[in-house]
Parts: structure tokens; C-alpha cells; sequence
């Protein structure tokens, strides 16, 4: 009984250092005490199209709460004007544009890391006031005589998307203003300064206090892909990694969808 009694003893002692084992030489990070992955904290700089700033504004705080120790920090604008800022030297963990040109522009100068990720589709709509009271309804109607339209400069990709939805319809119209970020063309009405503007669906879902956002056929020919890449020179690549990963996770796509985003 004794020599039994020893024997089952030390099966159990070998498990447990053969468990202890597996799990020092595992790849995955381990959970640390306060739930996070090991290693996963710090800063995470991330670079973003101005239509992501509400849905990546939530996903950070999301992340933030499933990653205790990591801070996350935006900087949103023109897709063009941040990859300048990137090829510029501007220190930042992950890229994600409103178009594959303006990610070209990065991946061709050397500062991604890995081909990017499309995780989003965006479409255009006619921004207008509430209530719409100059009766847009479609492209045709930004032509008429008085109507002050605002578009997003033919650089970046809300401009660009523009310009092949109004080849598509064959309507050539002359805007009050051009802008280099698709924001900034919302303002504009938000503000009364024009009657319309072509921007992002998502855009007047996140304004629909102010705006209404018209729908129009010819904006299935100019759908923008979202693409989003770890950046080279990343200063948190493991934190920035793993807000790559989160992006593709239940909860942020919920939050993406909820905003007018459309699954790539």
C-alpha cells in the first residue's frame, strides 16, 4: 500500500511539472493577474481615417478595457495627409486608410510591416440638412441652378470615390469648396454653408441629429476598401498587434457595422 501510495504520488508531481513545462514553452501569451495577455500594454498610436473617428473611438475604449495597461491613441484625418505624416517619419503602430491608393503610397515607400488587411467597406451618400429642404434626391439634383455643393478634394478618397460616382451618372457639377478630409465636407452643411456634399454614409449616421443622408444608385460604383497595416518602425508592435487582431473580433465588428460600415 505504502510503495502504491508513493508511486501515485509522483504521477502527480510529473504532471504537474509537465504541465508547468508546456505552459512556459507555449507561444500564446499567458494571462497576467489582471486578465490582460502577457505583454500586451502601453501605448498604441494608431493613424486613422477621420470617417473612423466615432467607431475607432469605441473600439480603443473597448480595447482598453480587454487590455488593462494599454492606452490607446488616435490621430484622425485626410488618408493622404496621414500617409505623408508616415513616410514623413511621424512615429505611429498601424495605418488604416479610407482607400487602397492613398495605402499604396505607404507600403511603396517601405514603412509597412506585412501586406495590409481591407476590414471595411465604405459608400457614399448626399449629405443635406434636416428635413432636406432644397428636395435633393439624387446627383442630377446637385446641378440645379443656386445649389451649393461641397465635394472632398479629388486626392483623397472621398473625393476620389465622388468623382466616379459623378462619371457614373454622367452629371458634371462645379463645388463651392474642396476639402482634404471628408469631415470637412460634412461641416459644411452642418454648418449651412453649402446644401449638400458627398461624404460617407457612416458620416451621416454619426451626424444624424443635423443631416440626412440621401441614397443614391450610382454609389455602388464607388465603394471605398478600408485597409489597415502594422507599420514598419511600430513602437508597440506586440499592443499593436493585438489591436489588429481585436478589429477582427465579434464586439468591433458590431461597433464598425453599427456605424454604416460594411463587411469587406
Amino acid at each position: 500500500m505504502r510503495h502504491r501510495w508513493i508511486r501515485t504520488a509522483l504521477a502527480a508531481v510529473s504532471l504537474v511539472a509537465a504541465t508547468a513545462l508546456a505552459a512556459c514553452g507555449s507561444d500564446t501569451p499567458q494571462p497576467d493577474a489582471s486578465g490582460s495577455a502577457a505583454g500586451i500594454s502601453g501605448d498604441v498610436t494608431v493613424f486613422a481615417a477621420s470617417s473612423l473617428t466615432e467607431s475607432f473611438k469605441q473600439i480603443g475604449k473597448d480595447f482598453e478595457a480587454a487590455h488593462p495597461g494599454t492606452k490607446v491613441t488616435f490621430n484622425f484625418a485626410g488618408s493622404s495627409a496621414l500617409a505623408t505624416q508616415i513616410i514623413q517619419g511621424a512615429p505611429a503602430d498601424i495605418f488604416a486608410a479610407a482607400s487602397p491608393a492613398t495605402m499604396k503610397t505607404v507600403t511603396d515607400a517601405g514603412d509597412a510591416a506585412g501586406t495590409p488587411t481591407v476590414f471595411v467597406k465604405n459608400q457614399l451618400v448626399i449629405a443635406v440638412p434636416k428635413l432636406n429642404p432644397k428636395g435633393v434626391t439624387g446627383l442630377a439634383d446637385l446641378t440645379k441652378p443656386g445649389l451649393k455643393v461641397a465635394l472632398c478634394a479629388e486626392q483623397v478618397p472621398c473625393g476620389a470615390a465622388a468623382k466616379k460616382a459623378l462619371d457614373a451618372a454622367g452629371v458634371r457639377l462645379t463645388p463651392v469648396t474642396l476639402e482634404q478630409e471628408v469631415k470637412g465636407a460634412l461641416q459644411k452643411v452642418k454648418l449651412g454653408e453649402v446644401d449638400a456634399a458627398l461624404v460617407y454614409r457612416t458620416d451621416t449616421q454619426a451626424a444624424a441629429n443635423d443631416v440626412d443622408g440621401i441614397e443614391f444608385p450610382e454609389s455602388a460604383k464607388a465603394i471605398n476598401d478600408y485597409p489597415v497595416v502594422l507599420l514598419k518602425n511600430a513602437p508597440n508592435e506586440t499592443a499593436a498587434q493585438a489591436f489588429l487582431d481585436y478589429l477582427q473580433t465579434g464586439p468591433a465588428k458590431a461597433v464598425l457595422g453599427a456605424a454604416g460600415f460594411q463587411a469587406p
